[in-house]
């Protein structure tokens, strides 16, 4: 058989696979197209209106060249010559994560969570070929991210940035998505279950961004290894440099070339590191719902704590020069909680604000992993033996709530640190701690709120719960920006939380959320309750 011949046998029935992906991504795929497209919209329309003279952003570039944690977090500063390579600057390596992750799930579900699922192996008992699994699901990246790159023109073009820089803009976009969709695919060959492929995927992704950050804060060496560092340094709006998607298209062909010479070198279901074979006997810890819980849930909540602290860190380490920030940019104060009476307090609200949404998205995340072992048949087994649906569910909402509590310490933990060292205040990693627990009644609402979904609307769960952060993050984030009316802020649990450490804490409004979020638990246990597992 020749070559042409035998490709043709490996590939065969790839446009059928990629139709179905297509209609299975039907609903998740424009949410992600919907957030990538308003990330940009709304920096570059508040860019626009806070930088739009010459004189501005002379003083932001000013500003933000001067620090070192600021170019850590956005970019090269080469960006902050023109409004819209600014926004580049404070947006690009954010919208590459967005990107990335969608790249990340789209192949891996695709790929080895269908082979982990059985589905594969239905789709190869038909004429399906042994590499088209992962063609298609290359295929379904690679259209992902042609649509994401054509909303990110749109969204900027829209706004009113140049054609040429937005365009840059989308194809450096969708260059670092196409590139960790090959990624992925590398890892779905390599491990032999998804949340191994997520973790494998989620440091390659994390290494990038800090060796991209690195890079900017240094010679810019470390950055030419980080597809970010890539996207960004195409300067889009300062140079255009095209020539640097050449080295997304490199990488993606380099890497889908490996993917596919270790597919034909393993066996199917099965990854190039196999699974481990384990003590002989489980630990005592396992001897419990709660303890296999935690077991299923740490290496996450492990990833999201270092995460949320080095987030945490890099706020605080900006918070010392704020006044001179805001004597700079005066129209920013407008968006503080506080205004500009009390700079640095205000800005720490507004860093914990988001450290707490943050901690709110773990909550949801580990919630909707209760959801996702029911569906995929694991709690089945648990609840034949002796351990009632109320101690199962209980284990893992125990997980989400003391998990996002410790993620949310943490965070507040790092700006504490970082803050008390530029000030030399050893008080002030206890202050920022405090502070940032005081927000966790709300959080446990939107924990409970996602509870409620999973006990009363199962197959409805993840959206609701995602739509309930989502509105939340809306409402504190971008209220005063958008001009929303009141009643929108209101309906957020963050809204009546006091906002410390600018405003002083008191009982009343935490117990009440904290009244709120038990009751939202308790409705959901009753509609778990009330209903077939699995569902």
């Amino acid at each position: 058989m020749n070559a042409a011949a035998t490709l043709r046998e490996n590939t065969s029935g790839v446009r059928t696979l990629l139709l179905f992906a297509l209609r299975r991504e039907r609903f998740s795929l424009p949410c992600w197209l919907l957030g990538a497209g308003a990330l940009v919209a709304l920096q570059s329309l508040g860019s626009q209106r806070f930088y739009g003279t010459p004189q501005k952003l002379a003083q932001i570039r000013e500003t933000m060249s001067a620090s070192a944690a600021t170019i850590a977090m956005g970019g090269p500063t080469r960006l902050l010559d023109t409004i819209g390579g600014e926004i580049v600057f404070e947006i690009f390596a954010y919208l590459a994560v967005v990107v990335a992750l969608m790249n990340m799930s789209l192949v891996g579900r695709h790929t080895r969570s269908d082979e982990e699922t059985g589905r594969a192996e239905l789709f190869r008992s038909a004429r399906v070929g042994r590499r088209a699994p992962a063609v298609a699901a290359l295929a379904l990246a690679g259209l992902a991210d042609i649509a994401v790159a054509l909303v990110v023109f749109a969204a900027a073009v829209g706004t009113g940035l140049p054609v040429g820089g937005s365009l840059l803009l989308g194809v450096a976009t969708a260059g670092v998505g196409v590139t960790f969709a090959a990624v992925t695919a590398v890892a779905a060959q390599v491990f032999e279950n998804p949340r191994s492929v997520y973790g494998a995927v989620g440091l390659a992704l994390a290494a990038a961004y800090v060796a991209r950050a690195v890079g900017d804060v240094g010679n810019g060496v470390a950055s030419w290894t980080s597809p970010i560092g890539w996207g960004q340094r195409s300067y889009p709006y300062a140079g255009d440099q095209w020539w640097t998607v050449l080295l997304f298209a490199a990488a993606t062909v380099v890497l889908s070339a490996v993917a596919f010479f270790l597919l034909d070198r393993r066996d199917f279901g099965a990854g190039l590191l196999p699974y481990g074979t384990g003590r002989a006997d489980a630990s005592w810890a396992l001897g419990s719902p709660l303890g296999l819980a935690w077991r299923l849930q740490r290496g996450s909540l492990a990833g999201w704590t270092v995460g949320i602290f080095a987030l945490g860190a890099s706020y605080g380490s900006f918070a010392n020069s704020i006044e001179d920030y805001l004597d700079d940019n005066p129209e920013i104060a407008a968006y503080l909680p506080g205004g500009a009476t009390e700079a640095v307090d205000s800005y720490l609200a507004l860093a914990i604000s988001i450290v707490a949404l943050l901690a709110a998205a773990f909550g949801v995340t580990s919630v909707l992993r209760a959801r996702g072992e029911e569906t995929g048949g694991r709690a089945e087994p648990i609840l034949a033996a002796p351990v009632s649906r109320d101690r199962w569910l209980a284990s893992h909402l125990t997980v989400a709530l003391g998990g996002a509590a410790f993620v949310l310490a943490c965070g507040g933990l790092g700006a504490g640190l970082s803050y008390g060292l530029t000030i030399a205040d050893a008080f002030q990693p206890l202050r920022m701690t405090g502070a940032a627990l005081a927000s966790l009644p709300a959080v446990w609402v939107i924990i409970a709120v996602a509870t409620i979904a999973c006990g009363w609307a199962p197959k409805a769960a993840v959206p609701l719960g995602w739509t309930v952060f989502a509105y939340c993050a809306v409402a504190a984030l971008f209220t005063t920006a958008f001009d929303l009316p009141d009643w929108f802020d209101e309906a957020s649990p963050f809204t009546h939380i006091p906002r410390a450490p600018l405003q002083s804490v008191t009982a009343a409004p935490i117990l009440v959320a904290t009244a709120i979020a038990a009751a939202g638990l308790a409705v959901g246990f009753a509609g778990f309750r009330r209903r077939d597992t699995g569902y």
